[in-house]
């Protein structure tokens, strides 16, 4: 924690001479993108229910590789890819999944409770930190496994992007063009599980939807074209995440407590000024009816009164 000061440009390139805001700030980026991007697929795919359903399963994993002694962020991405898959197979389409999502989160959460119970050093500081993030404990091995996954995602999204958004709008529809709807739902749940292991680094289990459903919300909500949306969700998350390190400088509270406050103000924002603009604007109608019918019963009044 540092004390602060309005030198803005020299208080930030005193936190980059220390390591471990360097390997926060690479990390936050890189996730946050991701984040934006394949939220903005979540919240057009009303699959929400699912990213928390895999956060929670990557508890399940990262628990069970901190009993083995293995890097929790290993179990994460092997329980969140294998669950995503059982997901996507179970529940053909993404409208009708909750049930199977509910089963198989079930089901991994009581592994969880198992791994943690027979890890005889008590609750571990590694799984405490997937709970709820600590990306200002980020190494450097770790900031060069998040640039791995996230050259794969972006590989692979730029390959099934236009069916994925496709099948988004109207399953129906792109089953009839052809598209294996099972097909894509599993490498939907796959690049969900890959995402919510990258962004549970920064903000925890219990928070991903901070990174991985607001920001996207919050686009979804200023524009209706994909391209908008998909830029202003990345922005909202890398947004909220530079400025909740840079609040974590000054401040001794987690990272991922601000990182959730500015996301979820910016969204109550958003919310409010669109139900503020549209009171105005049937304020504005009403008075223009009010108007129009002043006017016609002058036209009908013979004396003009």
């Amino acid at each position: 924690m540092s004390a602060f000061s309005y030198d803005l440009i020299g208080d930030v390139q005193q936190m980059l001479r220390y390591q471990f805001m360097v390997h926060a700030f690479e990390a936050g980026t890189l996730i946050a993108i991701v984040a934006g991007i394949v939220g903005y697929l979540v919240v057009l795919r009303r699959s929400a229910f699912a990213a928390h359903a895999l956060a929670h399963t990557g508890f399940a994993g990262a628990a069970g590789a901190v009993l083995l002694g293995v890097n929790p962020v290993f179990g994460l991405l092997l329980f969140t890819t294998v669950s995503g898959s059982a997901m996507a197979t179970l529940g053909r389409r993404a409208a009708h999944r909750d049930v199977e999502i509910g089963t198989v989160l079930a089901f991994m959460l009581g592994l969880g409770l198992l791994f943690i119970n027979l890890y005889r050093g008590g609750v571990a500081t590694e799984t405490y930190s997937i709970l709820f993030g600590e990306i200002l404990g980020i190494s450097g091995d770790a900031v060069l496994l998040t640039l791995e996954a996230f050259v794969v995602l972006l590989l692979v999204l730029a390959v099934v992007y236009r069916p994925l958004l496709f099948s988004a709008l109207d399953e129906d529809v792109a089953e009839a063009k052809g598209l294996s709807i099972l097909l894509l739902g599993v490498i939907f749940m796959l690049l969900v599980a890959v995402a919510v292991s990258m962004a549970v680094q920064v903000v925890g289990v219990l928070l991903v939807f901070s990174l991985m459903v607001t920001p996207a919300a919050i686009a979804v909500r200023l524009s209706n074209r994909p391209g908008y949306a998909i830029a202003i969700s990345i922005g909202v998350a890398l947004g909220a995440t530079w400025a909740g390190l840079f609040v974590a400088w000054y401040e001794p509270y987690p990272v991922s407590f601000f990182i959730t406050s500015i996301v979820f103000a910016l969204y109550l924002a958003v919310r409010a000024s669109q139900a503020l603009a549209e009171w105005a604007g049937k304020r504005n109608r009403a008075m223009s009816i009010t108007s129009r019918l002043r006017k016609l019963l002058r036209k009908s009044d013979p004396r003009g009164t």
